[in-house]
């Protein structure tokens, strides 16, 4: 599995020969200007929830490559009135796709497109494949939830958000380790906007002192699991 980071919360996973794109916000993102949303190919794309930052360019991604869109009920049914074809999923809910098993999972957030409309609940993601299990949680605050996922399955990885003031901060994110026993993170949602700007080295050492990993990548560059 190879994961990518486009910026922001936007992820490109490369898992059983299928591409996932998580949550496109490019195009508007001026740190990421080097990536051409136009050339991104993908088979998939996963929607946490509906804000601007997360759906963005999902509209144009799966009109240039066909790609499914998988989040909630509402979301799905948003993007079917637009053409695109979509599955729909709700929390606590699993579905087995070509690339692996999806979990939905709750995530603590709000969520309603650009136009103030409702988009469903806000969500996460648990992702289990032959390559690696990893946890995707979406924007959330810190919940008693998370301490359900090591029940279900062992995580290689967990992607959380660290930037704070609209999420979970790292004090919070390090207690999300531990609720979900994974000691080796993948940061996003940092640094895009003033709110959410962070110190990286603090971050990492702020991990590191509780024996954990934080791995910050610069946008383009990525990770194997």
């Amino acid at each position: 599995m190879k994961i990518t980071f486009l910026g922001h919360a936007s992820l490109l996973i490369e898992v059983e020969n299928k591409i996932i794109i998580v949550d496109p916000f490019i195009t508007a993102n001026k740190k990421a200007k080097d990536i051409d949303v136009n050339r991104l190919k993908a088979d998939y794309i996963l929607l946490t929830h509906a804000h601007q930052d997360h759906i963005l360019d999902a509209e144009l991604i799966a009109k240039n490559t066909g790609a499914m869109i998988v989040s909630n009920f509402e979301i799905v049914t948003y993007y079917g009135k637009l053409g695109i074809d979509g599955h729909p999923m709700n929390h606590g809910g699993s579905w087995n796709f070509d690339f692996g098993r999806l979990t939905m999972t709750n995530a603590i957030h709000s969520s309603s497109f650009p136009d103030g409309s409702y988009g469903g609940n806000p969500a996460g993601f648990i992702l289990e494949t032959k390559e690696g299990n990893i946890y995707i949680a979406g924007d959330t605050a810190l919940n008693m939830d998370m301490k359900l996922i090591p029940m279900q399955c062992k995580l290689d990885m967990a992607i959380l958000p660290i930037g704070d003031n609209f999420t979970m901060g790292i004090n919070s994110a390090i207690i999300a380790s531990d609720f979900i026993d994974c000691n080796k993170i993948l940061a996003y949602h940092f640094d895009t906007f003033v709110y959410i700007e962070i110190n990286h080295q603090e971050a990492i050492n702020r991990f590191k002192d509780k024996n954990k990993e934080l791995i910050i990548l610069e946008i383009g560059g990525n990770i194997n699991l």
